[in-house]
C-alpha cells in the first residue's frame, strides 16, 4: 500500500472504494505531505507517545503517526471508511481504529486502558461545525492530555488565540486559554485538500496547562459569566450580566464587584484579561448569597 498524501494516491484509494463525501461528516482529505510533517512537527510526536487521532478519514495523517508513535488510536464516525481504513493501515501494528463517535466516547478509560492513564497527544482534522464541542470535550474530560494538535478553519484558529479588545477574541478564546497555551503553527491554503474547502485552515497547538493562570473560586459561574458577557457583545458586561437568564447577578452587584476590582462600571467584556474574568468571578462568587 503507497503511502497516502499525494492527490493521486487519495483519488485513486476513494476511486477504488467508490467513496462519496459526505457533507455532515464535514470530510476533506489532506493531499499535501509538507502540511503533514508541519503537523507532526508541531505536535511534538516521538517514539515513546500514544496518540488518539479524531477524524483519520481514509488514513493519510493516521500514516504519519503510526511511524512517529509508539502507539496510536484513530476514531472515525463515519462507518464507509472503516474498510478503508482497514486497507490504507494494514501495515502497521501499533493502530487501531475504532468506530465511534469521539463526543460519546469515555476518553479517561481510553488513557487508562492504552496508556497506563499517562498524557495522551490528540491529533485531528476538525470540520467547523464541530470543532468546538471536541476541543472542549477534550478539556473537560478526565483524560490525562500533553497537548491538542488541530487543524481547523483558520478564522476559528483566529479566535482560539485572540487577544483582549480584538475582533477575534470571545468566549472561545478564554476557554481555550484557560485550559492552554494556543499557537499557530501553520497555514494551510485550500488547494493542499480534497475536496478543495471554500477557506484557509490553519494547524494550531494548544499546549496543556497544567493549572488556571489564577486560582477559581467556581469555575461553573467563571464560564457562566464569560459566556454572559459575550452573547451581546456591544453591551456593558454589567448589562449582559443582568440580563443572563440563571445568573443571579443584578447590575448592581456587577458594578460593584468591577469597581472592586478598579474597572470601569461601563467596561465590556472584550476588554477583559482571563486573569480579569477569574478575579471578577471570584469577587462576584464572595458576594453572592445562595
Amino acid at each position: 500500500m503507497a503511502t497516502l498524501g499525494t492527490p493521486q494516491h487519495t483519488i485513486a484509494i476513494l476511486q477504488k472504494y467508490n467513496f462519496r463525501f459526505q457533507k455532515k461528516f464535514g470530510q476533506n482529505f489532506l493531499i499535501d505531505s509538507r502540511i503533514l510533517d508541519k503537523i507532526i512537527k508541531a505536535a511534538g510526536i516521538t517514539q515513546e507517545d500514544f496518540v488518539l487521532e479524531i477524524g483519520p478519514g481514509i488514513g493519510t495523517m493516521t500514516q504519519y503517526l503510526c511511524e512517529n508513535a509508539r502507539a496510536v488510536a484513530a476514531v472515525e464516525i463515519d462507518r464507509n471508511l472503516i474498510p478503508i481504513l482497514e486497507e490504507t493501515l494494514g501495515m502497521y501494528p501499533n493502530v487501531e481504529i475504532i468506530h465511534q463517535d469521539i463526543l460519546k466516547m469515555d476518553l479517561a478509560q481510553l488513557a487508562r486502558e492504552k496508556n497506563c492513564n499517562a498524557p495522551i497527544k490528540v491529533v485531528a482534522n476538525l470540520p467547523y461545525y464541530i470543532t468546538t464541542p471536541i476541543i472542549m470535550g477534550l478539556f473537560e474530560s478526565r483524560m490525562p492530555l500533553d497537548g491538542i494538535t488541530v487543524m481547523v478553519q483558520k478564522e476559528v484558529a483566529d479566535r482560539m488565540q485572540a487577544s483582549p479588545g480584538t475582533k477575534d477574541y470571545g468566549a472561545l478564546s478564554l476557554a481555550v486559554q484557560y485550559y492552554s497555551y494556543p499557537k499557530i503553527t501553520a497555514h494551510v491554503p485550500p488547494n493542499s485538500f480534497i475536496p478543495r474547502p471554500k477557506v484557509g485552515s490553519c494547524v494550531i497547538h494548544l499546549s496543556k496547562r497544567q493549572e488556571p493562570p489564577l486560582p477559581v473560586s467556581d469555575e461553573k459561574l467563571l464560564f457562566a459569566i464569560i459566556r454572559a458577557s459575550f452573547q451581546q457583545r456591544r453591551k456593558t458586561l454589567a448589562n449582559g450580566l443582568q440580563n443572563a437568564p440563571g445568573l443571579p447577578i443584578g447590575k448592581e452587584l456587577a458594578m460593584q464587584a468591577l469597581e472592586s476590582l478598579g474597572l470601569s462600571p461601563s467596561i465590556r467584556g472584550e476588554a477583559l484579561s482571563l486573569e480579569q474574568f477569574i478575579q471578577l468571578s471570584n469577587a462576584l462568587k464572595g458576594m453572592l448569597v445562595y
